[in-house]
């Protein structure tokens, strides 16, 4: 299985209010539950409104389009990310799987997952 690093620093927010996002942004994740609306973005295109934030994230997009069928593929690969004592953030898409690290760690993640076979680039 093929991981894209992504060349961005990411951030993890929180906002109170849909508007604070520009949905022109180029890369961003929004999730929304009856508890909260949670942003995964660009650093730079995080808003000023938010209402919790965590700068420092990096990521890796599992490459292609994953068939629903295809069972644990994030296990895996949050597996081999436990086993080095690294911590991470997932987000799925319709299409495919990111795995968020903290940036000081996105090294060693990178190391890890090619050691267990994934091919990173």
């Amino acid at each position: 299985m093929k991981l894209k690093k992504l060349p961005y620093d990411l951030t993890v927010c929180k906002v109170a209010d849909i508007r604070a996002v520009d949905l022109n942004m180029e890369f961003y994740f929004i999730g929304r539950t009856d508890e909260e609306i949670s942003l995964v973005c660009r650093t730079e295109d995080a808003p000023e409104s938010t209402t919790a934030r965590e700068d420092g994230w990096k990521a890796f997009r599992v490459q292609g389009i994953l068939d629903f069928s295809l069972v644990g593929i994030l296990s895996e690969l949050t597996g081999v990310l436990a086993k080095n004592g690294i911590g991470i953030f997932a987000v799925s898409t319709y299409n495919t799987d990111y795995i968020l690290v903290k940036a000081e760690n996105f090294d060693r993640a990178a190391d890890a997952l090619s050691e267990a076979g994934y091919a990173v680039a």
